[in-house]
């Protein structure tokens, strides 16, 4: 038998460099095609409350929301005229402002989201595989763990840079500036204070995650038995991708809408002074939105996050696994050609 090299596949047949190199061509794929359907969304919302100079709102590429501020006194795009609808936003924005705007805001969100996809899946991966080895009966249960703490693990890098990304562009500061800023920041409230915020996002992104992933790896294989295949197509993860990103979508609806207010109050703490005092708790925002507009209050905005996050969480999956495959026949390839040659 041939000794393994160190090039050879790790864990699922590949190795963790394709894995980053599927999450992160998946990232970029799923960026792509759902960014022009968040720039539509905030465009038609900015109709009924204009975005002036100073005004914050959240952005989404499909991975992950940013914080955003406006920049433009008179508004933070080009006047396209009234939109009638989702499609004639579309055909406005295309026809006054060109195409290119459908992707406005994309580039400087990917700095920050793609690192965090990388991780995100990678460690997913890696985690889960040695999960189920460790967890012999309860080896189905590994994906829920997995998920949960792959995502506490990319939202904890990824915190401080969302920090510094809101204050570079809200306050126009220069490197130093901001260094001296955060430094001080650090030596008054400490190390912690970088990672404001990350609470109420954790609340919500672990719950997501590790149902996401229960569900999707149960759907998966579920689905391959229907159709009597030993390897997921391209369909089935995308229907797997869809579902139980959208399962997981509903449930954690009241801390995303919780999470969007303490956003925009967050950005514009951090914009104003790195060191300022908190926000209100997640669960006295609660209380304050049952209080307001009762119980439904909580599910606000169900039908734009669901069809916002089924197809993002459906076109990343499918892409990811095809790049994983891609790679998985590659390399089973690339040790046949070696049998071969051993033998020989």
């Amino acid at each position: 038998m041939s000794r393994q090299t160190p090039a050879s596949p790790a864990v699922n047949g590949i190795t963790p460099v394709q894995q980053m190199i599927s999450s992160c061509s998946g990232a970029l794929f799923t960026s792509l095609l759902v960014t022009p359907l968040d720039v539509v969304k905030t465009r038609l919302q900015a109709q009924k409350n204009p975005l002036v100079k100073g005004k914050y709102f959240v952005y989404c590429n499909g991975l992950m929301d940013h914080i955003c501020v406006c920049e433009n006194g008179k508004g933070w795009y080009k006047a396209a005229g009234q939109f009638k609808g989702t499609l004639d936003a579309f055909y406005k924005i295309v026809c006054c402002e060109g195409i290119t705007a459908l992707w406005s805001g994309l580039p400087p969100t990917l700095v920050m989201a793609i690192p965090a996809t990388v991780i995100y899946f990678t460690c997913y991966d890696q985690l889960c595989a040695v999960l189920r080895v460790r967890m012999g009966e309860r080896a189905q249960e590994a994906p829920l763990l997995a998920g949960a703490i792959a995502r506490v693990g990319s939202a904890t890098v990824i915190s401080p840079l969302e920090l510094i990304r809101t204050k570079l562009q809200s306050q126009k500061q220069s490197y130093r500036e901001l260094t001296n800023c955060i430094r001080s920041a650090v030596q008054t409230e400490g190390w912690w204070s970088l990672w404001r915020g990350l609470g109420p996002t954790l609340l919500r992104d672990v719950p997501f995650s590790a149902m996401y992933w229960y569900n999707y790896e149960w759907a998966k294989s579920w689905l391959c038995q229907w159709y009597n295949t030993r390897e997921p197509t391209f369909t089935i993860t995308f229907i797997s991708g869809a579902g139980s990103g959208s399962i997981a979508a509903i449930f954690t609806l009241p801390f995303d809408v919780v999470k969007t207010r303490r956003q925009v109050e967050l950005g514009k703490l951090q914009a104003k002074n790195l060191s300022g005092p908190g926000s209100s708790s997640t669960f006295s925002i609660m209380k304050k939105i049952v209080a307001q507009d009762g119980f439904p209050g909580l599910f606000a905005g169900f039908f734009p996050r669901l069809i916002k996050v089924a197809p993002a969480c459906a076109i990343m999956i499918s892409s990811y696994e095809f790049g994983k495959a891609f790679f998985r026949k590659r390399n089973q390839e690339r040790i046949l050609r070696q049998l071969q040659s051993t033998n020989m």
